[in-house]
């Protein structure tokens, strides 16, 4: 799943280690995310999405795979 983590995190002139500290995971986390290696948990996007005061729509983009536009 793609998302704008990294985007909004450097709008604010946030490390990816600030940025970790701040929502309590650890610096590894949050690069795996913004490269899309790791999805977090449900719990952990609203925390995310929280923090940079947007939707959880607004930071990940669900993207459908191949199988979904074909139908």
């Amino acid at each position: 799943m793609k998302n704008r983590i990294k985007d909004f995190r450097k709008e604010l002139k946030l490390s990816q280690e600030e940025f970790a500290k701040a929502i309590r995971v650890s610096r590894q986390t949050v690069s795996s995310i913004e490269t899309g290696k790791y999805n977090p948990s449900l719990e952990l996007a609203f925390i995310i999405a929280d923090f940079f005061g947007k939707t959880v729509e607004e930071v990940f983009i669900h993207e459908r795979g191949k199988k979904y536009e074909e139908e």
